[in-house]
């Protein structure tokens, strides 16, 4: 997942790892968790009910 003002790594990611889900967000920032935690605790729960 990447929010508004952090630097996207997928490239990186992909070299050496398969990327099943990535999520690119408008909001946020690199404090996730305080910024916009609504919005992170939605992708956490998406992603953990497709497992």
């Amino acid at each position: 997942m990447n929010f508004r003002g952090d630097h996207a790594l997928r490239g990186l990611a992909e070299l050496s790892n398969t990327v099943t889900r990535w999520s690119e967000y408008d909001t946020g920032g690199h404090f996730a968790s305080l910024q916009a935690p609504d919005v992170l605790v939605r992708d956490i729960r998406e992603f953990f009910r497709d497992l």
